[in-house]
């Protein structure tokens, strides 16, 4: 496993033993990243200028992918202690100690965010319907920007409907638009913006 594009381009990362962490392949990470750097939704600019949040993040592979390519700075929310040590030497081989914070909790029980993120990635472990009840936790601790870009990984023959997750304001739910849909083998990638009012 590898970082695969910018300034950390060959990096090797380590990950945990075991089966506790399942890394996204490297293959669907730069599928990912070209997407995103070349969307009319979104773009080189916009990543370069981002504010990252990995959740249920393992070895930080995702995060640390976004800041070799100039992300702002990343937030890291992992609770798996073998998944933590690997991601934080993984902090030191990038040399992103500087632009990160990592945090050891569960993503559906966040601290209240210092501020909100503008990218967020969320890789949970597939079939569990994590990725519904950590936006709904994170939208209401503060973790979501207005009009941030949700890249949801799950498995590829698992139901999930994207959804926009009431805010600190208790909003109804909303079910946003999607932006793009692709599978990579056992793997499916939703992208949708999240929005924290009405269209």
């Amino acid at each position: 496993m590898r970082i695969v594009g910018g300034d950390n381009k060959g990096r090797a990362l380590t990950a945990p033993s075991g089966t506790s962490t399942r890394p996204t392949s490297d293959r669907t990470r730069q599928a990912i990243f070209d997407m995103l750097a070349h969307a009319p939704w979104y773009g080189r600019d916009e990543l370069e200028k981002a504010l990252v949040l990995d959740c249920y993040a393992g070895t930080g592979a995702l995060g640390l992918e976004a800041l070799s390519r100039g992300a702002e700075k990343a937030a890291f929310i992992e609770r798996d202690r073998s998944a933590l040590a690997a991601l934080r030497i993984n902090l030191d081989i990038c040399k992103a100690r500087d632009r990160s914070r990592v945090l050891s909790c569960s993503v559906t029980h966040p601290p209240r965010a210092q501020e909100p993120y503008t990218l967020v990635f969320l890789d949970p472990p597939y079939g569990k319907g994590l990725i519904e009840s950590g936006l709904r936790a994170l939208a209401r601790n503060g973790w979501l920007a207005q009009g941030a870009l949700i890249v949801a990984e799950t498995g590829a023959t698992e139901e999930f409907t994207p959804i926009m997750p009431p805010s600190e304001h208790f909003m109804p739910t909303l079910t946003p638009e999607i932006l793009c849909e692709r599978r990579f083998g056992a793997a499916k990638v939703t992208i949708w913006k999240h929005s924290s009012t009405f269209p």
